[in-house]
């Protein structure tokens, strides 16, 4: 399942829907009315396959209002709460190698707040401060239970689903503090720098996430291309090692690492970053007109 959260125009209310490979866009504001516009509530209430019926039934009984196109909507990040994200760093020898740093031991993590969230097609607008922010495409794992102490075993019992992640970085900003010796969280969080989208696909539609083709382009260029298999620490590593001691929340995000081929964007620059089945995550650098 493909599970969205989207406006039909600004200042409408958020609705959950699902994407359909033969409808499109379906909304699921009727039949999920009384939960909200939050997926993991859907399948908290009615679990997987409960949720699987539920779609075919709306999209079986559409109305023409109910169906939407993608290009029309205004999507939101397909989390409706979050209360952190989990960022994995130099977790791709690759990416290690470029930046001229060691593969770390054990996983690297710092966080990004909620508000560095929005959706797929949602506009980039850096602060004045910066002159000089690199993408970086990453599988994103959300997480469907609250958790603790999780053993690499049990890892799928905890996880939702999956998405794509943009982790945008202030790099100039990030350098200087590098520099100082001082943390680098502000250069990962700014308004917009995590685009997240622009669907929650359900796990039970990823069979296998250690082996997920994801790329990132600008303007039909491919800046970055690897194979989740390329992690240094996986999934069921990584979901041990953070529960180790700390809480996991329903709709927190774990950003499980970027490849080699980090590159400034310029104003104006759409990124799409795509991973297999996940679909394609698009967002427009505006510099213009700075938060």
């Amino acid at each position: 399942m493909h599970l969205g959260r989207i406006r039909r125009s600004p200042g409408e209310p958020v609705e959950l829907a699902a994407w359909d490979s033969e409808l499109g866009l379906v909304s699921l504001r009727r039949p999920a009315s009384g939960i909200g516009a939050d997926p993991l509530a859907l399948l908290e209430r009615y679990g997987q396959d409960g949720a699987a019926d539920l779609i075919r039934t709306a999209g079986a009984e559409a109305r023409p209002e109910d169906l939407l196109a993608e290009k029309s909507v205004i999507f939101e990040p397909p989390v409706a709460r979050c209360s952190k994200v989990c960022c994995m760093a130099l977790n791709y020898r690759a990416h290690a190698e470029e930046s001229g740093l060691e593969v770390p031991p054990d996983p690297v993590l710092f966080f990004k707040p909620p508000s560095a969230l929005t959706g797929h097609l949602g506009e980039i607008r850096p602060p004045a401060r910066t002159k000089h922010v690199e993408h970086e495409v990453e599988l994103a794992v959300v997480i469907g239970t609250r958790c603790r102490n999780v053993p690499a075993g049990e890892w799928r019992s905890v996880v939702a689903g999956y998405t794509i992640v943009n982790d945008l970085t202030a790099r100039d900003l990030q350098l200087i503090n590098h520099e100082r010796n001082v943390p680098w969280d502000q250069s990962k969080g700014f308004d917009g720098f995590a685009p997240l989208g622009p669907y929650l696909v359900t796990a039970d539609a990823v069979p296998d996430p250690g082996r997920l083709e994801m790329t990132l382009t600008i303007d039909g260029q491919i800046r970055q291309q690897a194979s989740t298999s390329q992690m240094v620490f996986d999934i069921p590593q990584l979901i041990e090692d953070l529960t180790d001691g700390m809480t996991l929340e329903p709709g927190d995000v774990i950003a499980t690492g970027t490849t080699a081929g980090i590159a400034p964007v310029a104003d104006g620059d759409v990124m799409h970053a795509a991973i297999t089945g996940l679909g394609t995550l698009s967002n427009r650098v505006n510099f213009a007109d700075p938060v």
